[in-house]
């Protein structure tokens, strides 16, 4: 995804392609250096937030994964060095805070929606009921036993009474930027991703989009957490708090995400 010459389909894929991986994306070269775990349903919003943040702080380092919330989580149990964590779901963060996990409490910093998105086809059109039609081929979620966003989709499916139908017929993302690489080259015909990658301008031009209603599943409250390795470390205390300015959650809402109410004094 290295090269501006590549068409718009190629680069985007690259990037998904190197989510499923968890490829790290370093974004400076010098002085101090904090290194975050994020759902991977952050990717394009982070990568802004990560880049306005370092005109800021020239010369630091704010590395980021991508990946699933549910392994991140495993991860830092058992002692993975990440300074903060951004969970696609606030209760993995919370249970970590409660075991000891964390420098400080976990904070929400907003809510997420799923999606039928599909590369080749206009989604706009469909519904969680036409699922059930097995004309229409393969379905790709998000692993439910530990992608926040594949448990919300088994959810939906269950309230929408195509969840058994479409069983045999289901692909499962690690995380849901690989649930989506799998629509993307055609490994499935429609994917329930997230909306914040839905909105990418490359994938929105490839195909709309069709909201699911979120009271078919529950709320996708995401929130973030400094871990003890964070400690002594100004840079990730700074990041936190970039979060909750006005212009990190622009970004955000721009992806799609609802916001929880502004910190006090912002």
């Amino acid at each position: 995804m290295g090269s501006s010459r590549l068409p718009p389909r190629r680069r985007v894929l690259g990037v998904l392609l190197a989510l499923a991986a968890g490829v790290c994306a370093p974004t400076a070269t010098a002085g101090e250096r904090v290194t975050v775990a994020a759902a991977s349903d952050l990717k394009f919003a982070l990568d802004e937030i990560v880049a306005e943040f370092g005109r800021a702080h020239p010369g630091d380092v704010v590395e980021v994964v991508y990946g699933s919330s549910g392994k991140f989580a495993t991860q830092i149990r058992q002692g993975a060095p990440f300074d903060l964590y951004f969970s696609a779901d606030i209760a993995y963060p919370r249970t970590l805070e409660a075991e000891g996990l964390a420098h400080g409490t976990t904070r929400p910093y907003a809510l997420g929606r799923i999606v039928l998105w599909s590369a080749t086809r206009d989604a706009r059109s469909l519904e969680l009921k036409d699922l059930a039609d097995p004309v229409l081929g393969r379905i790709a979620i998000a692993n439910p036993r530990h992608a926040p966003y594949g448990k919300r989709a088994e959810e939906a499916l269950r309230a929408a009474g195509v969840w058994e139908a479409v069983q045999p017929r289901l692909v499962q993302g690690e995380n849901i930027a690989q649930t989506a690489q799998f629509v993307q080259t055609g490994n499935a015909a429609v994917g329930i991703i997230a909306l914040s990658l839905a909105l990418n301008p490359t994938l929105a031009a490839q195909g709309g989009y069709h909201l699911i209603d979120a009271s078919l599943h529950a709320p996708l409250e995401q929130g973030f957490m400094l871990t003890r390795a964070a400690a002594g470390k100004p840079l990730a205390g700074a990041f936190a708090e970039f979060i909750g300015s006005e212009s990190a959650r622009t970004v955000l809402r721009r992806y799609g995400f609802e916001l929880p109410p502004a910190p006090a004094g912002r």
